[in-house]
């Protein structure tokens, strides 16, 4: 596949990460407090499908890791807004199977796949090591977000998931620099303002509190 067209998934993806942070960070500002609109989820479930298609086409395991974990915390979050009911049975169903059958594809079609993603001269072992840690780290917020929000009964994103996303992603940043991946710096960099901002708010908000 052209590069033209894989680099276009991959800016699309992180288009739509970065408008789903936009949404967050304006209407957040009008209530002076952190919120998790339904659009955020909505945009975040569709920008991770594409940006797994793309860290295939560039044989990046980190990138198809980072979001195979988060992936279905977007439909639980979906769910606890009550959003995931509105969507049609058959789009349910084709969000839930879809990233699985592909997986199970890709793993099955042979063994030469499995092989690249672990061994492309692109990507040496440590820099793997450090991409795989950063993409845990920044998925790390989700799960806690995820624990957070079940036992809160509602989709809130606390002050645990903002520090986890700035870390995180001060460590893709770097990963994305020394990869020379153009679609990851520019996604990451721009959300490194809105994740401090948050973090920046909830502080502030705690602090009145007090």
């Amino acid at each position: 596949m052209k590069d033209w067209i894989i680099y276009s998934i991959g800016f699309l993806a992180q288009i739509l990460f970065s408008s789903r942070l936009i949404i967050q960070w304006i209407t957040s500002e009008k209530q002076r407090k952190v919120s998790s609109p339904k659009a955020f989820w909505i945009l975040s479930l569709v920008a991770s499908f594409l940006l797994f298609i793309y860290g295939y086409l560039r044989l990046d395991f980190a990138i198809m890791l980072g979001q195979s974990l988060t992936y279905y915390i977007y439909i639980r979050n979906l769910q606890l807004q009550g959003q995931w009911q509105k969507f049609p049975k058959i789009i349910q169903y084709l969000l839930f199977i879809v990233p699985i059958l592909i997986v199970v594809f890709y793993y099955n079609n042979n063994k030469i796949d499995v092989e690249l993603l672990f061994q492309n001269t692109d990507i040496p072992t440590w820099l793997l090591a450090l991409g795989i840690i950063a993409q845990v780290i920044f998925t790390l917020r989700f799960v806690y977000q995820w624990v957070y929000s079940e036992r809160n009964k509602a989709s809130i994103l606390p002050m645990g998931f903002w520090v986890l996303s700035l870390i995180g992603a001060c460590l893709i940043l770097a990963y994305a620099i020394i990869r020379k991946d153009p679609v990851l710096f520019v996604g990451h960099l721009f959300g490194v303002v809105i994740y401090a901002r948050n973090t920046y708010l909830i502080k502030q908000a705690t602090d009145k509190d007090y």
